[in-house]
């Protein structure tokens, strides 16, 4: 039996006229059936609320059989005679069949869609790993939240990191083999996704690396940038040497009564005011303003020069650097035995390079354009 219809049968003989079988009955149809007498033994339509039995019995005590109804597509005709307004009920177990089967083919499609996009997504995350996706200045992709790589030419593994592995008071040396041991004032900062030393212009607040790093006998460029917060006093970013005095300086000191960025050099010992030499920027402030400070020393033409972001502030000539001993030092300088200038503000991009820059090297350098060459020999704190 399906849901909603009667068994198929084979069609019943007719019954004799007046007999009381499955057709219309003679007489005035029976009230509140269709035609059909009522009552519990009944044979045609129930009444209101009443399920059909197809089990039930005639007068004569044969199973009540519908008559056939000529067959549709997919629809069964009500069994039962022809009422005007008879609604055509659904064959509901073609309709289950047609259902499943699409049921089935979506399925199918699904899997074979999810299939292709998972291949689609692994091939281009593949392609993307390996073809390197360049980004909008030129550099490899980076996946998310990794720090950004140092220059190819650094030796240090791509993740940067400030200080050495294990030692958060030693920093790294990101193209030598020099750390700077950071004394207990001079402390490690964020500075965007990278970092810098903030110094509280203490006596505590300096570094020193273990031995010298810069040879004064041959050409040389140093150069960081400097935030400074002290209002007055000396203030040094960089110097050499911790014996009786230093063999350079490079910071803030006082010029004509102001502030200035200032490189100063020894050409003799003892720190004599006769055999010192200074250069002195005394137009850009200095107060609370980030700065890109570079000094060289060349050699050959034995003079020495100071940038203040890129732009040549002054020369002098000297005959030679004297080399004091020891490490070089951030922060402070050794001046008659006493440490001076002690720092106050932040530094990062510290680097050294074993050659003395041009103007036109320094000015492409504040803009970031120096060519590959040359290369730092040291540097720390890089952005």
């Amino acid at each position: 039996m399906t849901d909603g219809t009667y068994p198929p049968s084979s069609p019943q003989p007719e019954p004799a006229h007046g007999s009381g079988g499955y057709g219309f009955p003679p007489g005035p149809p029976a009230q509140n059936g269709y035609g059909y007498p009522s009552g519990d033994g009944g044979y045609g339509y129930p009444q209101a609320g009443q399920q059909p039995n197809p089990y039930q019995q005639d007068a004569g005590g044969q199973p009540w059989q519908p008559a056939p109804a000529p067959a549709q597509p997919g629809f069964t005709r009500l069994a039962g005679p022809d009422i005007p307004g008879a609604s055509e009920q659904p064959d509901w177990e073609a309709m289950a069949d047609r259902s499943e089967a699409a049921r089935r083919k979506k399925k199918r499609w699904t899997l074979v869609g999810g299939v292709t996009v998972l291949a689609l997504l692994a091939g281009g995350g593949t392609f993307f790993l390996l073809a390197g996706g360049d980004g909008p200045e030129g550099t490899n992709a980076q996946p998310s939240g990794s720090a950004s790589p140092e220059p190819e030419d650094s030796k240090s593994p791509a993740a940067y990191t400030a200080t050495v592995e294990g030692d958060d008071t030693l920093l790294r040396d990101s193209y030598g083999s020099m750390g700077i041991r950071l004394g207990p004032d001079l402390k490690v900062g964020p500075l965007g996704k990278r970092f810098q030393v903030v110094g509280k212009g203490n006596g505590n607040s300096w570094g020193q690396s273990a031995e010298p790093v810069v040879d004064v006998t041959k050409s040389f460029t140093i150069t960081a940038r400097a935030y400074s917060s002290a209002a007055k006093g000396s203030r040094i970013v960089m110097s050499q040497g911790d014996g009786e005095s230093f063999s350079f300086e490079l910071g803030v000191n006082e010029v004509n009564g102001k502030q200035a960025w200032i490189f100063r050099v020894q050409t003799g010992d003892k720190g004599a005011a006769a055999t010192t030499k200074t250069v002195a920027a005394e137009g850009p402030t200095v107060l609370k303003t980030p700065t890109l400070v570079m000094a060289t020393y060349d050699a050959e033409k034995k003079n020495i020069a100071l940038y203040v972001d890129g732009k040549k502030a002054g020369e002098t000539g000297v005959p030679a650097i004297w080399q004091a001993p020891g490490p070089l030092q951030l922060g402070r300088s050794k001046h008659h035995n006493i440490w001076t200038g002690p720092w106050q503000g932040a530094l990062h991009n510290i680097k050294i390079y074993d050659a003395a820059f041009s103007a036109e090297q320094a000015a492409a350098y504040k803009e970031g354009k120096l060519g590959p060459a040359p290369k730092p020999a040291h540097a720390w704190l890089l952005t």
